[in-house]
């Protein structure tokens, strides 16, 4: 079924380096054709020349992308394989592990049943932020959790115009404002107090950051709507915009952002995946309130 492996792995991460031997190892055992990216091969300096490309290739040869390392080695590799049809699959080296699922420790195991056919497969879309500066388009950048708009250091609140599908929703006095995936969901919005969105619902999800009235809540829309944010009031200082935590560009007043949903990625889960059994690990709701 997967015959063609791309492997992507954390820089400079110990543990990283040494699962990426192990399963170079394990993977040769079935025969598979393994690529690996050439960011990787830094931690291991031992890999053939012939089995490290780059992540164009990685995107048209590798029928699946083992990624390893944590939930931002993944969020990365999404975003740069987003132009193509591709599989990944997350192998845990980091902390939360929202959405790399599978622990070191059941790599094999885990592994094994996925080559034989026993998996779930599921597909997340990324949302791509258009700035505009004059009409004119100064960056485009996708994200898988989310894209963020924040003041960063500056001591005064931003005040934007929010429009959902050419449609004027409010004006809002913030900290900043976070659109999210279903994905991200439990990142940075769940910390702005957002809502917990099913991943594989077709939603937005609007969430201000620290709004200057209690009457702003967090929205959750249609996952085909085009947000549009004005920056109406902004300092003279840069504010930011960041896609996946990433930064990408400077904000100044009377800029637009134009946010939407843009393309997919498939992720690989072992077939005994439960996302609630995932949240309910990952934010320890499993204690019991009756415990003493």
């Amino acid at each position: 079924m997967f015959k063609n492996i791309g492997l992507i792995a954390k820089r400079d991460n110990i543990q990283a380096k040494n699962c990426l031997q192990l399963l170079i190892d394990f993977l040769h055992q079935y025969s598979l054709n393994i690529f690996i990216d050439k960011d990787s091969q830094n931690i291991l300096p031992n890999i053939l020349p012939e089995m490290v490309c780059d992540i164009e290739t990685l995107g048209t040869e590798c029928d699946l992308i083992i990624v390893i390392g944590g939930d931002g080695t993944l969020l990365r590799a999404a975003r740069l394989l987003a132009d193509y049809d591709i599989c990944l699959l997350g192998i845990n080296q980091g902390t939360l592990g929202f959405l790399t699922d599978i622990s070191p420790q059941d790599t094999e195991n885990s592994l094994e049943a996925i080559f034989k056919g026993e998996f779930l497969k599921e597909t997340r879309f990324l949302i791509e932020a258009n700035v505009y500066r004059n009409e004119q388009c100064l960056c485009s950048s996708n994200a898988l959790n989310d894209v963020v708009i924040h003041r960063g250091s500056l001591s005064h609140m931003l005040t934007f115009e929010l429009c959902i599908d050419e449609h004027f929703v409010s004006y809002q006095r913030a900290d900043g404002l976070v659109v999210a995936t279903p994905t991200g969901s439990t990142a940075y919005a769940l910390s702005a107090n957002g809502p917990i969105v099913y991943p594989s619902l077709n939603a937005l999800i609007l969430v201000p950051i620290c709004p200057h009235t209690l009457t702003s809540r967090p929205l959750v829309i249609n996952g085909d709507s085009k947000v549009k944010i004005t920056m109406v009031r902004a300092p003279k200082e840069q504010i930011q915009l960041n896609s996946d935590g990433i930064p990408c560009q400077a904000l100044k007043q009377g800029d637009n952002i134009i946010i939407q949903k843009s393309k997919s990625i498939h992720l690989i889960h072992p077939k005994q995946h439960n996302y609630y059994a995932t949240l309910r690990t990952k934010l320890d709701w499993s204690k019991s309130i009756y415990s003493s």
